[in-house]
């Protein structure tokens, strides 16, 4: 659904919690990367994409924000809607992005400290006033787990954490925008386990509001935090649905082989 200005005909996009795909191409250069994938992604559920490197699921799941209009040469197709606004369509990617938040596989804090870090996009789209910032600092950090370990160091640099609260800042400084899906490309590929336990912790926590997608190589990772599973390979989605019936019963011997440690 989209809001039309008739004054300048900039169209603002209501954006629902679930995601749907339809015949999903794309292209870098030459290179088809993603084919010919459909797929009906649930709200408030927390869907991982598993498969072998170089399968195609970062790519497809950086394609739900847009992420690849960054790339040279990257060519997509085919129908991307959330809710029912159509992604690829005449809208304003930023309020996508606002939208649909994003953590990468390494923590990317900016060299500023941890309160200026989560104010960050909050500032971005005009909120100034610092009541209001602090509230959405400590409401951030709270959604996160993390305001008891940060409310005395909020003046202090992102930087100097470790490397797991980094990537839960990540997460907060993605809630601070209050996102309606959040994605994750394999956020905690880089930690160590106990890190790990607590953002799938907090992935099982956010579902209740938040839609979450997850591309992740630990498929026990998959089998512990995920609702919905979809299997990659080759640029296809192989399979998709229940992670229970992923794992215990899949209907496509490519992906019994995978999860099976036969190949990939």
């Amino acid at each position: 659904m989209l809001k039309n200005n008739k004054k300048n005909e900039i169209e603002t996009p209501v954006f629902g919690q679930n995601i749907s795909v339809k015949g999903a191409n794309l292209w870098y250069g030459e290179f088809q990367a993603i084919k010919d994938i459909s797929i009906e992604i649930p709200e408030k559920k927390v869907t991982a994409f598993i498969g072998p490197s170089g399968c195609g699921k970062s790519t497809f799941l950086k394609c739900f924000n847009r992420m690849n209009d960054l790339v040279e040469g990257c060519r997509v197709t085919g129908d991307f809607r959330i809710g029912e606004t159509d992604i690829y369509g005449k809208i304003d990617v930023n309020e996508l992005r606002r939208n649909v938040g994003m953590v990468f596989q390494k923590p990317n804090p900016f060299p500023m400290s941890v309160y200026d870090n989560i104010a960050y996009g909050p500032r971005t789209f005009g909120i100034h006033a610092r009541s209001v910032l602090d509230g959405i600092v400590e409401e951030s950090l709270r959604g996160a787990a993390m305001w008891d370990e940060l409310k005395d160091r909020l003046d202090k640099s992102a930087l100097g954490l470790s490397g797991g609260q980094q990537q839960r800042l990540c997460i907060a400084r993605a809630l601070a925008v209050k996102p309606k899906i959040l994605l994750m490309d394999e956020p905690t590929s880089a930690l160590d386990p106990i890190s790990t336990d607590k953002i799938e912790a907090l992935c099982d926590d956010l579902s209740k509001n938040t839609t979450i997608v997850i591309v992740t190589h630990n498929m026990q990772q998959a089998t512990r935090i995920s609702d919905k599973t979809g299997f990659f390979l080759l640029g296809e989605l192989v399979e998709f649905g229940d992670t229970d019936d992923i794992f215990t019963d899949p209907k496509d011997e490519r992906t019994e082989r995978y999860i099976t440690g036969r190949f990939g």
